[in-house]
This record gives structure tokens, sequence and C-alpha cells, in this order.
């Protein structure tokens, strides 16, 4: 492979690497903030439970020694149940895991553009110049979506890497994706059935 190429290939594979865990650190992202969400959601039905509860054995324990215990617990699980739905009106956990799945999806298209680029390069009668502009017009494009995108932190990079790195989230085997594919599409010979 001449140099210029092999320059313009070895760019773009960081480029693709880059995206690939970006799109994976927004997945992971989001994947916390729902279970959050969803968490939130609980502790909201209990609190309101137990307040509920509360004010119904304040109401019918007149005059027993638990009315007052009742009645205490009730505004202290009022006020808890106040400062969590305050906490979570200003956060909106859901919200923000749905902007990282779209930031999500949108990378994923981008990256899987790179990986096209890089498979393009491979073929020695490709316009390094055509090669160069497709390269500008998905850095453009990345940057916009990387601009709107919510920001993400270091434990969903950590988890991230760990998907893939250790359990290989992007990569297949042969006889996995022939798995996948059509008869007249897949490449390992003996996975071919014969007419």
């Amino acid at each position: 492979m001449e140099p210029e190429r092999y320059a313009l290939e070895s760019q773009i594979r960081e480029c693709y690497g880059r995206c690939a865990y970006t799109h994976k650190t927004h997945e992971k992202m989001a994947e916390r903030l729902h279970s959050r969400h969803k968490a939130g959601k609980w502790a909201n039905i209990i609190l309101s439970s137990l307040i509920t509860g509360g004010a119904v054995s304040a109401i019918f324990d007149k005059g027993s020694t638990w009315e007052g215990y009742a009645i205490y617990a009730t505004v202290v699980l009022s006020v808890l149940s106040l400062i969590f739905n305050a906490y979570l009106k200003d956060l909106d956990p859901g919200a923000l895991a749905q902007r990282h799945r779209e930031a999500g999806s949108d990378i994923w298209n981008v990256r899987e553009a790179y990986l096209s680029l890089i498979a393009d390069i491979t073929a020695q009668n490709s316009d390094l110049q055509a090669l160069r502009q497709r390269r500008d017009n998905l850095q453009a494009a990345l940057h916009k979506i990387y601009h709107a995108a919510p920001h993400t932190d270091g434990k969903a990079y950590g988890k991230a890497q760990d998907a893939l790195k250790n359990n290989e989230d992007l990569t297949f085997s042969e006889h996995e994706i022939d798995a996948m594919l059509p008869n007249s599409l897949r490449r390992t010979p003996q996975s071919i059935d014969r007419p």
C-alpha cells in the first residue's frame, strides 16, 4: 500500500475507534440513567404509599398512641417526597437517557460510514481525493453530533471499554456472521448447503 493511502487509512481507523468508543459510552450512559429513572419511579411510589398509609392511619387511629407517630412520620415522608420530586424534576434521568440514546444512534451511523470508508480505502483504484472528502464530511457530521450530545462520564466510559475490549461487543467471528447470513452469502465453505 502506498504511503499516502496508508496514512489516510491509519487516520480513519483512529477515527473509527474513537467513534466506536463514543457510541458505546453513550449507550452505557443511557442504560445507567434508565436504571436510575426506574429506581426513582419506584422510590416515588414507595414514598407515596407510605405517606398515604400515614395519613389514613392518622385519620382512623384517633386517640391511639400511634396517632402522633403517624402524623410526624407522614410529615417527614411528605418533606422527603417534596425534596425527591424537586430533585427528579431538575435532573429528569429519563429524558437525559433518551438524549444519550439519540446521540448514540447518530454516532452509530457515522461509525458505520467510517467502517465503509476503511473498506473502500483498501481498493487500490479508489480516488484518494474523494476518500479525503468523505472523511472530511464525516468529521463535520460527527462534530455537529458531539456539539449537541449530552456529556458522558468516566463510569460510562469504563463500562464501554469493558464491553468493547473484554466482551468484544463490535466483533464477530466468521462463523457467527455466517450463521446470520443466508447460505448464498456465507464465506465459510462448510456452512454452505450444497443443492
